[in-house]
């Protein structure tokens, strides 16, 4: 069965639900989508955590975690700017982590790791950029 996105008003519903974002793979440099679509998220009121193999402190004024697992609390979203072939990773960590909401970004696919993570009853977005879907949906 091939995958499908989630309609217009459940990518809505997920966004409403969505209030903290892990973003793997969030990179310090400014002109990197991945910077400017969590700055941005920020702006708009997300709470952003960064996860990031790299050793450094913050990024976007919020501490740096090296995984996944690392991160303290309840993960509402986890935002995947990773490549399609190590997405499925970010995926399954997701899923074990817990994660309510996992979004691949524009360009991400990985049909074997959405299908597991809807086996596990999390909804996916792949495919799609979030600042650009929540864009259209709540700011028009």
């Amino acid at each position: 069965m091939t995958f499908q996105n989630p309609s217009d008003a459940e990518i809505k519903s997920i966004l409403e639900a969505t209030h903290r974002i892990a973003v793997v793979g969030l990179s310090d440099k400014p002109n990197r989508a991945s910077h400017g679509v969590s700055k941005l998220m920020q702006q708009w009121g997300f709470k952003i955590v960064p996860v990031t193999p790299k050793p450094q402190a913050e990024i976007l004024g919020e501490t740096v975690y090296p995984d996944l697992a690392s991160v303290p609390g309840e993960i509402d979203l986890v935002n995947v700017f990773r490549r399609s072939e190590e997405a499925g990773e970010v995926v399954d960590q997701a899923i074990a982590r817990g994660a309510k909401f996992i979004w691949l970004q524009l360009g991400i696919v990985d049909e074997a790791a959405a299908a597991r993570a809807q086996a596990a009853g999390i909804p996916i977005v792949m495919d799609r950029c979030l600042m650009v879907e929540y864009s259209r949906l709540f700011t028009d």
